[in-house]
């Protein structure tokens, strides 16, 4: 059966009729297709495992149900890069290292988030490597759980802020360099990636790259894998 790789969702307690499209999604591919990959930031933000925000029980339900029919992999994204264990026993989703290479259809895959590539961002790669810290990352969970959201939420509007100011294209894209040595470290597989928000199809000497489409308001996009290769499509709910 298909695999389907999903990036971007970038779910929030302010977004209904995006997490809803997330539910029916997930609804429509619960036992038809063959495994679901979701590489980063389906969340806006997570501060923790232990979150009990109300909005989070549907999906986190959708996502139990759905594992419990077919294999559910999430990778951490610059969002939600404290998804942990607890994640993964509220969600039945087993989480993935970023990257992770598979192997299904014939083919190698390399799959990562995607921000690590986007080199050229130096104050960012400084704030990933702090983040990914297990020191910063102990000392942001010891904090109160309200205190977490308010640091949250104030990223989150410092993010909009630098959107509005400079448009989608303000995201750093990847680098040239960064995805060819990705490629080359791992013997030139196809790579797989969300993070830009700038789908598209590129050519990597022996080897290509596909960005996956972000979800925003009640559309989306994936990529599907089967016996005919890779292609991206628009989320079509039956």
């Amino acid at each position: 059966m298909a695999i389907h790789f999903i990036s971007d969702l970038h779910l929030a307690d302010d977004t209904p009729a995006l997490n809803q499209l997330f539910l029916d999604t997930l609804a429509d591919w619960r036992g038809r297709i063959g495994a679901l990959y979701i590489l980063g930031d389906l969340f806006e933000y997570w501060v923790g495992d232990d979150d009990d925000s109300p909005y989070l029980e549907a999906p986190l339900a959708a996502m139990r149900a759905f594992a419990a029919q077919t294999p559910l992999y999430v990778m951490r994204g610059n969002r939600d890069f404290l998804l942990g264990a607890g994640f993964e026993a509220r969600s039945g989703a087993r989480l993935l290292d970023d990257p992770t290479q598979i192997d299904a259809h014939g083919q190698r895959i390399l799959l990562s988030h995607g921000d690590a590539l986007c080199t050229d961002d130096a104050a960012y790669q400084q704030f990933r490597a702090m983040s990914r810290s297990p020191q910063w990352q102990q000392a942001m969970l010891a904090k109160p759980l309200a205190e977490r959201h308010a640091i949250a939420r104030h990223a989150r509007a410092q993010s909009e802020m630098n959107k509005r100011q400079t448009g989608l294209t303000g995201i750093s894209d990847v680098t040239e360099t960064a995805v060819r040595e990705l490629l080359a470290a791992h013997g030139w597989p196809t790579l797989i990636h969300g993070h830009t928000h700038r789908p598209a199809h590129h050519r990597h000497d022996a080897s290509s790259r596909w960005v996956i489409q972000d979800w925003h308001g009640a559309a989306g996009g994936y990529l599907q894998l089967d016996d005919a290769g890779i292609r991206p499509l628009p989320l079509q709910i039956r």
